[in-house]
C-alpha cells in the first residue's frame, strides 16, 4: 500500500470529519493544497462543464485522464475521482477504465448507482476488485437514493443502508449519500453500515460539527467551489464589460501565481 494510499484512507478511520475540496482542474488542485486541504476531490459536474461538456456521462475519456493526470502532476495530496456510473454498463469496460486512472496516480474513485440497479454497481464494484488484482483502491460508493428521490424517511434510510452494505460486500471501502440532509437520518445511516459515511455539502445542512458528531466522516463539496468561481467570475467579467474593472482585495500577483506552478 502506497504511503499516499494509506494517508487517503486513515483519514476515513480517525475520529471526527474531514472535508473534501472538490476541484476540476491542476490549478485548483494547487491552490487547495495550499490553503490546507488533506487530500483533493473531482467534481463530475464541474470537470465536465469546465471541459465544455453537460454532466450526466457526456466527458469523453480522454479528457477525463487527462485532467486527472494534470491534477495528480502537481499535488502530493491523495487524488480522488468522480466517475459518475462508470461512464459504461460495461462492468469489465468501467473496470479498464479504472485501471486507466490509477495508472495516472487516483487513489480513489468514487462510482454511483445512479438510476441503474444496486445489482448494476456491485457488478461494477466486483469487476474493479479483480481487475486491480490487490492493488489498491479507495472505492467510495455513492448511492443516489436521496438525490434521485427514491425514498423519503425510514424508506430512505433503509433503503440506502441496504444498498451500502451490499456495495461494502462487493468491496467498496466508502459510502456516500449525496442529498441527504437531515440529521437524524445521516446517523440512522452511518450506524447502520460499516463503512466511513461520506455526505455531499448542500445548503441548508447542519454544522460540520454536528455532522460529525452523527457518525459523518467525510464531507465533499461537489459542485460548489465551482459555482463559487463561477459567480465571481461573472461578476468581474460584467464589471469588465461595464469598463469599471478592479482586482478584488488580497489578490496574489502574477510572481505569487506562477511560483506555484515553477517548482512542481
Amino acid at each position: 500500500m502506497s504511503n499516499v494510499h494509506q494517508n487517503f484512507v486513515q483519514l476515513h478511520q480517525r475520529a471526527g470529519l474531514y472535508v473534501l475540496p472538490n476541484v476540476w482542474d491542476a490549478g485548483g488542485a494547487r491552490l487547495v493544497q495550499q490553503l490546507g486541504a488533506v487530500a483533493v476531490g473531482t467534481s463530475s459536474a464541474a470537470m465536465a462543464w469546465s471541459c465544455g461538456y453537460a454532466d450526466g456521462g457526456a466527458l469523453p475519456d480522454t479528457a477525463l485522464l487527462q485532467r486527472v493526470s494534470e491534477i495528480v502532476g502537481v499535488t502530493s495530496l491523495p487524488v480522488t475521482v468522480d466517475i459518475e456510473d462508470g461512464y459504461s454498463d460495461v462492468p469489465d469496460a468501467v473496470a479498464e477504465r479504472v485501471l486507466r486512472l490509477v495508472k495516472a496516480g487516483a487513489v480513489g474513485i468514487n462510482i454511483e448507482d445512479g438510476a441503474g440497479s444496486p445489482a448494476a454497481l456491485v457488478d461494477k464494484i466486483t469487476a474493479i476488485r479483480s481487475a486491480l488484482g490487490g492493488r489498491p483502491l479507495f472505492i467510495n460508493a455513492r448511492t443516489d437514493v436521496y438525490l434521485r428521490g427514491l425514498a423519503e424517511g425510514d424508506e430512505a434510510v433503509g433503503m440506502s443502508i441496504d444498498r451500502l452494505q451490499a456495495y461494502a460486500r462487493a468491496g467498496a471501502d466508502g459510502g456516500f449519500v449525496p442529498g441527504l440532509r437531515a440529521l437524524d437520518e445521516a446517523a440512522a445511516v452511518a450506524s447502520g453500515v460499516s463503512l466511513p459515511l461520506n455526505l455531499m455539502w448542500l445548503p441548508g445542512m447542519a454544522p460540520f460539527a454536528a455532522l460529525s458528531q452523527a457518525g459523518v466522516r467525510r464531507l465533499s463539496a461537489g459542485p460548489a467551489l465551482f459555482m463559487h468561481a463561477w459567480t465571481a467570475m461573472a461578476v468581474a467579467t460584467t464589471d469588465f464589460l461595464g469598463g469599471v474593472m478592479a482586482m478584488p482585495e488580497g489578490a496574489p500577483g502574477y510572481e505569487a501565481l506562477n511560483q506555484l506552478f515553477s517548482d512542481r
